[in-house]
C-alpha cells in the first residue's frame, strides 16, 4: 500500500507521542537547527503583544475548537497516521477529537476552499519525504498557545520525515502576508510509542450548551 515510500506509523501497531509546544518560536527550531526568528509585520506583532498581555486568556482550543495546522502537531494528545492508496489519513485523540485526510490521489488545490479548522490538504512525496499544501483556513484557530496568529490567507507547508524508526520530524512552513513580512518555518519531532493505541478524549470545558442538553 506504501509503494516503496516511508511507512509514518500506519503498518505497525503504535502511535506518535505529540509534544506540546507552548511557543513554536521557542520550542521550535530553524531547518538548520537555529532559532526561530518570526518575521512578523506591525499587524501581526500587535495581535501577538495582546494575546501575550492577556495570557492567552481568549485561546480558541480552551473553548473545546480544533487547534487547527501546524497545531495539531503541537497539541500534547498522541496520533496515528494511516496510508492508504489514495489518502492519508491522521486521527488525534485530542484537540476536539477530529480526523484529517491528506490527498494523495494528484489532485490541485480548490479554487475556492470552503474555510475550516484544518484546511484542505494535497500531498505527494519528495523521495522519503511527505509534502502537504495546505490551504483553505477560518480564523478560528491559533498558530499555538503563544498566540501567533493567523487569517484566511494561510498557506501552510508541512514536510514530513521518519528519520529513524522513533521519530517522526515535521518542517512547518508559514506563509500569510496578512501578519508576516515573509515565510518563515519551524520543525518539531513527535516520538513513536510501540503497541500503544489512542483514547477516547471529550472536550467538556466551556461547553455549557451541551452540558445543559443533558441535565448537568
Amino acid at each position: 500500500m506504501n509503494a516503496g515510500k516511508p511507512d509514518l506509523g500506519g503498518l505497525a501497531k503504535g502511535m506518535w507521542r505529540v509534544p506540546y509546544i507552548i511557543d513554536m518560536q521557542k520550542q521550535g527550531h530553524s531547518e538548520d537547527g537555529g532559532p526561530v526568528v518570526v518575521p512578523f509585520n506591525d499587524l501581526g506583532k500587535k495581535i501577538f503583544d495582546e494575546r501575550q498581555a492577556t495570557h492567552s486568556k481568549d485561546d480558541p482550543e480552551g473553548y473545546c475548537l480544533p487547534p487547527g495546522v501546524p497545531r495539531m502537531m503541537y497539541t500534547p494528545y498522541p496520533t496515528e497516521i494511516f496510508q492508504m492508496r489514495d489518502r492519508i489519513l491522521f486521527i488525534y485523540e485530542g484537540g476536539a477529537h477530529v480526523w484529517r485526510i491528506i490527498w494523495m490521489d494528484g489532485r490541485k488545490q480548490p479554487d475556492d476552499p470552503n474555510p475550516n479548522f484544518l484546511g484542505y490538504s494535497v500531498g505527494h512525496w519528495e523521495g522519503d519525504t511527505l509534502v502537504v499544501d495546505v490551504v483553505g483556513f477560518n480564523t478560528e484557530t491559533w498558530l499555538d498557545a503563544a498566540g501567533h496568529p493567523h487569517g484566511e490567507k494561510l498557506h501552510v507547508t508541512e514536510r514530513y520525515t521518519r528519520p529513524d524508526s522513533n521519530t517522526l520530524r515535521l518542517a512547518a512552513t508559514i506563509d500569510d502576508p496578512e501578519y508576516y513580512t515573509k515565510p518563515w518555518t519551524v520543525v518539531t519531532t513527535a516520538t513513536w510509542a510501540p503497541n500503544q493505541e489512542l483514547m477516547e478524549y471529550i472536550c467538556q470545558e466551556n461547553n455549557r450548551d451541551i452540558q445543559h442538553l443533558v441535565g448537568k
